[in-house]
């Protein structure tokens, strides 16, 4: 006996989950930019109807708010949960904000770019972006000031510690993991202006050296 159209709707949306349209999406975004980002060709690339679009979607609009929910719930959340790890030095607390971004799994670096380059031709993710980054920074100079530094020295070097995080990935460096946590004690340093204790160093190369 043939489907009925209603089982067959059903079993579009059973073969794609939320998870599977926002993955897809994301996927497109990164990859071809928002304006790529459309349902047709999504339900293609997940080889079900466009009707499953609607089982967890009311519209293109409400899939691209789901997007920028997702990016602030993963890349600035994670930052800030680092940020406020209990640390015994500066040198401890910065390691943890440098765990964001060693680690490919907590900070999604092609969509934080993906989404700053979406804000280029949108104001209200440009206001997004913005709000995000004052989040961020913020959170870094509450780090900076906790370790007894003043509130402007704690505000430049905050911003000189996010900046050039945020550099790096823009350029994508591409460097042996070993070379980058060869340069670990000079970032210290650079960063804090205090020298670290050579056990940090030896516990956070160890964590990302095989």
């Amino acid at each position: 006996m043939a489907a009925s159209p209603a089982s067959e709707t059903h079993l579009a949306h059973t073969k794609a989950t939320r998870a599977d349209w926002l993955r897809a999406a994301r996927d497109v975004l990164v990859s071809d930019g928002v304006g790529e980002v459309k349902i047709l060709p999504l339900s293609t690339r997940l080889g079900v109807s466009r009707s499953s679009f609607y089982w967890y979607f009311k519209s293109r609009p409400d899939l691209l708010e789901a997007l920028l929910a997702e990016w602030e719930a993963h890349n600035t959340a994670t930052i800030l949960a680092h940020c406020e790890e209990p640390a015994a030095s500066i040198g401890e607390a910065v390691c943890n904000f440098f765990t964001c971004f060693v680690d490919p799994a907590l900070f999604d670096q092609g969509l934080d770019f993906a989404v700053r380059e979406w804000a280029r031709r949108d104001a209200a993710v440009r206001a997004r972006i913005d709000a995000a980054d004052a989040r961020r920074i913020a959170s870094v100079t509450q780090m900076f000031a906790r370790h007894g530094y003043s509130p402007y020295e704690a505000d430049i070097r905050a911003r000189i510690l996010y900046f050039m995080q945020l550099g790096y990935h823009a350029l994508d460096v591409r460097e042996p993991m070993e070379a980058r946590m060869a340069r670990i004690e000079g970032y210290l340093l650079g960063f804090t202006g205090r020298p670290p204790d050579p056990a940090l160093l030896d516990r956070f190369s160890a964590r990302f050296l095989p």
